[in-house]
């Protein structure tokens, strides 16, 4: 059987959640496989939580292609370090056995009690950060990172509305956009998920249940509109995100949680008007880039600047539970997996 965290005894075997055909959270199964050694440049990593996000339901449902079936889902875990394959020890000596670490992105493969992963896709975490923490942060925070930072460089007395303020992305830029000295409006779905987005350092938040966002946005900018709309609800909301945006503002897509964006007009862009669709992956794909997200996250995790709020636990063996809780817009802030 699989090793509990905090040994340093690799394990022979792991728990899985694997799918065998896209399909809903009842095609995920639990199944116990055999671990080998880690290869040259892996180390085996056996995980203390596991960190669950949308791109996850992308991946489950087909919205996304997996890369083979059978597959094992999830991007983001944090755990201890209990092997090194060859040449890891020379090319990271910032990696050994008993390091804890926190990894997000590709490939897939994080809903397991232990795996073999390629050692420059970790980032090591201070004690100060706890694992279920690392777990939840990396994937969400690197995601903020780039959107704030990369993708658009906010100015501080800029003004961004971001939708699905209170969910795990939403909840760290409603934080961090106050770091930066931005103007954020947020939407959410209830009462008090606005409530929840505003306690975080939201300057508004509007219920899209209640209130129609690009009348309210208007509202509060002085019929201005926002310099950036940051938008992973996707259909529902990307042609009134549009219309929330002053001259030469940017729509910045990058997610999908209400089904994807039809083909778009771009006269819809108005001669001025930008956009972008981008994803975490290009912004990681090396090492150097990895470290550049990567690095000021956990300094403003351990150092209290940036709270990781996790609203939801659940067992591995019930991961399907915490997708049709995530997909049914039942969950706020961060949701982890404990093996």
């Amino acid at each position: 059987m699989p090793t509990a965290a905090g040994s340093m005894v690799p394990p022979r075997q792991r728990m899985a959640i694997q799918i065998r055909a896209p399909g809903g959270p009842e095609a995920m199964h639990m199944v116990e496989e055999d671990l080998p050694s880690p290869g040259p440049g892996d180390v085996t990593l056996v995980h203390g939580a596991i960190g669950l996000n949308y791109i996850d339901v992308y991946f489950r449902s087909g919205v996304y292609p997996l890369p083979a079936l059978p597959a094992v889902l999830g991007q983001e875990a944090a755990g201890t370090v209990v092997a090194l394959g060859a040449g890891v020890a020379e090319r990271l000596p910032e990696l050994r056995v008993g390091s804890r670490v926190a990894y997000a992105g590709m490939p897939m493969g994080a809903y397991c009690t232990a795996r073999n992963v390629r050692a420059d896709l970790l980032v090591p975490i201070p004690d100060a950060i706890a694992l279920e923490t690392g777990a939840a942060m990396m994937l969400k925070g690197m995601t903020v990172h780039y959107l704030f930072h990369r993708t658009v460089a906010l100015k501080p007395g800029q003004t961004v509305l971001f939708h699905a303020a209170a969910g795990g992305v939403g909840q760290m830029a409603c934080q961090w956009a106050k770091h930066l000295g931005v103007r954020l409006i947020g939407t959410a779905g209830s009462d008090a998920k606005c409530a929840l987005a505003r306690s975080l350092g939201a300057d508004a938040v509007i219920n899209y249940s209640t209130e129609d966002f690009v009348a309210r946005v208007a509202e509060l900018t002085g019929g201005e509109g926002v310099d950036v709309v940051y938008d992973s609800v996707g259909a529902s909301t990307f042609e009134g995100s549009l219309r929330c945006l002053k001259k030469y503002g940017t729509m910045v897509s990058f997610g999908n949680a209400s089904g994807k964006v039809p083909p778009v007009d771009l006269g819809l862009l108005q001669g001025h008007l930008h956009i972008t669709r981008p994803s975490l992956m290009p912004y990681t794909a090396s090492r150097a880039e990895l470290l550049s997200s990567a690095l000021p996250l956990v300094e403003m995790v351990a150092s209290g600047r940036l709270r990781v709020p996790i609203e939801q636990r659940f067992a591995l063996k019930d991961a399907a539970d915490a997708h049709r809780a995530l997909e049914s817009r039942a969950t706020t802030g961060c949701t982890v997996l404990l093996p």
